[in-house]
């Protein structure tokens, strides 16, 4: 069996920090490992307009910001297929069928369709397309046969529902599906970094997001301003490491060879951490780290987006060539699921004849 990925992201604004040391980062390293015969990575904007209807412009606008960012943190068109989910119709006949096999209190109990719902403040008025969307998504992995969705922690339970919807179907219809898995961060800091304010989720609308795009200047101002420790008021004072911002994003991406460089009194991060709890230790000291530590990390992503901002055209492109061939591989799955359900009416010619035979013979 082939090895396949299928991921991707909603439309509904730029990609920021969070959402690179949480799946970006780990899907170049994957698209570059060599052991994935295909790798799929959606731009979910069908997905975004299901709580952004009466806004689609925002996420029109949006399907070019994200397709920058991909390729800015190294996406390479030449090994990876980055397409528009809208533009390939067969994920929504899928979904359609796919409906029929899940009720609507397994979607309810779903962890993250609720903690969505509650976030959205949506209580009774959930939009149909938004309470769906865990099927639509079963969809999107299963139409490209996904063998392996990196994700993060919090949409596990969504994995979890596209294998039972694999089974059932494959119960009812026969084999005809394939059951994927989770590849989760292997990294725990990395799996939920939290905003620049110490709250436990980046989001553009609390302002407390570092972009991949944001300028030197802006990032510096981002990390200066970031949560430390409420009760570290004097640098002698013992600091808590605990929901402290920049602690938690060193974690995520420091390496011993940014101490080297950049604070060669301490042999690795442990080592600033015990200076830090020990009291003795600024924050401006850490904050200086890290902010050196980003620039070295978004330097190159800024340079490569400067690049294709400079060639708009060209990503358009590529999102139409991939788009394409998304389409052709999602559509050959679906004459599978049509074989499978025996709705291929005009491509079964047992059934044709069938029918005829027994017509005559009346």
């Amino acid at each position: 069996m082939e090895k396949i990925i299928l991921t991707g992201d909603r439309p509904t604004g730029k990609l920021h920090l969070g959402h690179y040391v949480g799946s970006l980062k780990r899907r170049v390293e994957l698209q570059n490992s060599g052991q994935f015969d295909e790798i799929f990575v959606m731009i979910a904007d069908a997905q975004a307009l299901t709580d952004n209807a009466d806004n689609p412009e925002k996420v029109r606008q949006n399907v070019i910001e994200v397709a920058l960012d991909y390729l800015s943190v190294g996406l390479d068109p030449e090994k990876t297929t980055i397409f528009i989910q809208s533009q390939v119709p067969e994920l929504a006949e899928l979904a359609f069928y796919y409906m029929n096999l899940v009720t609507v209190s397994r979607v309810q109990r779903n962890p993250t369709v609720k903690t969505e719902i509650k976030m959205r403040n949506f209580e009774q008025s959930i939009p149909v397309g938004f309470f769906c969307y865990p099927v639509s998504q079963a969809s999107d992995i299963t139409a490209f046969k996904a063998t392996t969705v990196p994700v993060g922690e919090d949409q596990a339970p969504m994995i979890e529902l596209t294998r039972e919807i694999v089974n059932r179907f494959n119960n009812i219809y026969g084999p005809t599906l394939v059951e994927p898995e989770i590849l989760l961060p292997d990294n725990a800091a990395c799996m939920r970094l939290p905003g620049t304010d110490g709250k436990a989720k980046m989001s553009k609308s609390l302002g407390n997001c570092i972009y991949l795009s944001d300028t030197t200047k802006e990032v510096k101002k981002k990390v200066n301003s970031m949560y430390t420790d409420p009760e570290h008021l004097t640098i002698d004072s013992p600091g808590h490491l605990e929901g402290n911002c920049p602690f938690i994003y060193l974690d995520a991406l420091s390496r011993p060879e940014h101490f080297a460089k950049y604070l060669p009194d301490y042999p690795d991060l442990q080592a600033l951490k015990d200076h830090y709890t020990r009291g003795g230790l600024g924050d401006g000291t850490v904050k200086k780290l890290l902010f050196n530590v980003l620039e070295e990390e978004l330097a190159p992503i800024r340079e490569r987006r400067s690049h294709y901002e400079q060639n708009i055209p060209a990503v358009y492109d590529i999102l139409r060539e991939g788009s394409e061939k998304a389409r052709a591989a999602a559509a050959q799955t679906l004459d599978e699921v049509r074989a499978a359900m025996r709705i291929n009416y005009f491509d079964d010619p047992s059934l044709i004849a069938d029918q005829a035979a027994r017509y005559k013979s009346k």
